[in-house]
């Protein structure tokens, strides 16, 4: 390995290449997934809440062994850590592309979560044990980051052409030959790493953390999509008394999986808060529009996957914009520039409906999305920057848990938001003929109405999908206007949290912020 003062040789970039290719893989998975949706409701015929639950386990089980499985991996070595992630995450692939029930797929996308939660802090780490010049760093950080938005923007491609020739399950199998290089590459190509002071393994916390986000999220998806009733009210309250237990066990264990110390460097909580607040707003919508594509104008997976391609347009644009007024505008001002640039993508949102031209919808996304990214690209490496060099490997963990739960509850509160208002519009409103089972399974989502009007007369079908997709765009706009009341307060806390911050590049920025509470900024 490259001595600690020394410059990466051909070894770490090639080993580079390597971790990004179960980076790329992890973040396909959710695109991947979207497209998947309809034909997994008409295969599997999940309800509401298990349809959310699909989309949801994968990243809430990540989100909430993301910062265990980082501790984990300074005893037992990253490369290893790696390893192991990527042997589980080729089983748990081959277990959800076989699933014949919906219960079965949720569990096989649990295992998909432990296994990338293995795997995520893990790349991350091993690319600051490999670059240890400042430079070569900031090179090899972007091209991690650049394969986040790769992985976002190809993962639907991909969906696509899979499943406009095969069956659904065809999407998960993407992973197997990828995680299988790796487990080929990694033991000749990447150095191994442990941490010489990680203490003990804080068990207790790993159990409280995941106690404390799964009956939480649990409560709020369920009563959200299915109304009041005793258990999801009870987990709410559960799950956020986990969480104080939680905070408690980190301030009090003697090696504790989160430092909590990390959260009074202002830069670093800053640039954590923009980042979740950005996922949310980001991810929240994507399932939306993927839907919208193809259950409201009819497109096949394969067309509306190339037609989503669209926005990343403006992404590309919105992120060499940043990058080139990263040193000339101070950071609170484009951070909420971008949040209000985002919000104007959601009120754009508020005026499509069923028959609106595609345009609209694709501008309104393009605008969402380049909003958004060009606030987190200013955050990556403030993350980097604030943190200390001797916990550079929690704030890691840290800032990919806030990724990945902002993501995950913007799917879940925004879908959920969504797919209430559906079920309430649908209430009583069903043409005369669908009734029973048929009628319950139309109010649940729409795939399950364009399922049902396949099955019916042509005029009583052609009514039962005009008063569905109308259902669905009414919980659309719903939804963007959540995510506008969320961006325009984002862009005034994003503001106040980095207005200490002067216009200079963003590490030098952080680093010039912090230096007096944090001299060891990385």
């Amino acid at each position: 390995m490259t001595a600690t003062t020394g410059r990466a040789g051909r070894r770490e970039w090639i080993g580079l290449a390597v971790l990004l290719l179960p980076t790329l893989v992890l973040t396909m998975d959710m695109g991947v997934l979207f497209f998947a949706v309809p034909f997994i409701s008409t295969t599997l015929a999940p309800s509401g809440t298990e349809q959310l639950w699909i989309m949801d386990m994968y990243s809430f089980l990540l989100a909430g062994l993301l910062i265990t499985m980082g501790s984990l991996g300074d005893r037992i070595g990253r490369r290893r850590l790696l390893m192991i992630g990527a042997a589980g995450f080729i089983g748990a692939s081959l277990l959800a592309a076989e699933a014949d029930g919906a219960g079965e797929l949720i569990a096989a996308r649990a295992l998909l979560g432990i296994a990338g939660a293995t795997v995520m802090p893990s790349t991350l780490a091993l690319i600051r044990n490999m670059f240890h010049d400042p430079k070569q760093r900031q090179i090899a950080l972007g091209a991690w980051g650049g394969i986040l938005t790769a992985g976002a923007t190809l993962g639907p491609v991909a969906g696509g052409l899979l499943l406009d020739h095969f069956w659904w399950g065809s999407a998960f199998l993407i992973a197997v030959p990828v995680m299988a290089l790796v487990l080929l590459a990694a033991p000749v190509l990447l150095p191994e790493y442990r941490s010489p002071q990680a203490g003990r393994f804080d068990l207790a916390g790993a159990v409280l953390s995941l106690a404390a986000i799964l009956p939480l999220v649990y409560g709020i998806k369920t009563l959200s999509v299915d109304g009041w009733s005793l258990l999801p009210a009870l987990a709410v309250p559960a799950g956020l008394l986990f969480a104080a237990a939680f905070v408690w066990r980190q301030r009090t264990a003697a090696a504790p999986l989160l430092d909590l110390g990390l959260f009074r460097i202002r830069t670093f909580s800053g640039a954590i808060t923009v980042n979740t607040i950005a996922m949310f707003a980001m991810m929240g919508f994507t399932l939306f529009t993927s839907q919208y594509l193809q259950l409201v104008k009819g497109m096949s997976p394969l067309e509306a996957s190339l037609w989503a391609l669209v926005p990343s347009v403006g992404v590309g644009a919105a992120v060499g914009l940043s990058a080139a007024l990263a040193g000339k505008v101070r950071p609170a001002i484009m951070m909420a520039g971008g949040f209000l640039i985002g919000a104007g993508g959601f009120a754009m949102m508020t005026t499509v409906g069923a028959h609106s031209p595609l345009a609209l919808i694709l501008t309104a996304a393009g605008v969402l999305a380049a909003g958004t990214v060009g606030t987190m690209t200013l955050t990556a490496e403030m993350v980097v920057s604030a943190a200390p060099i001797e916990r550079a490997g929690a704030a890691s963990a840290t800032s990919e848990t806030a990724v990945e739960l902002g993501s995950s509850l913007g799917i879940a509160l925004l879908g959920a938001a969504g797919a209430a208002v559906y079920r309430s519009q649908l209430d009583g409103a069903l043409p005369a003929g669908v009734d029973g089972e048929a009628a319950r399974a139309a109010q649940d989502t729409l795939g399950g109405a364009v399922t049902v009007a396949a099955h019916l007369p042509d005029r009583i079908g052609a009514e039962l999908l005009e008063t569905a997709r109308a259902a669905f765009t009414d919980g659309l706009h719903v939804a963007a206007v959540v995510g506008l009341v969320f961006a325009l307060g984002a862009a005034t806390l994003a503001y106040h949290l980095m207005k200490h911050l002067p216009a200079q590049a963003p590490a030098a920025a952080a680093e010039a912020a912090d230096a007096p509470t944090a001299p060891a900024a990385i």
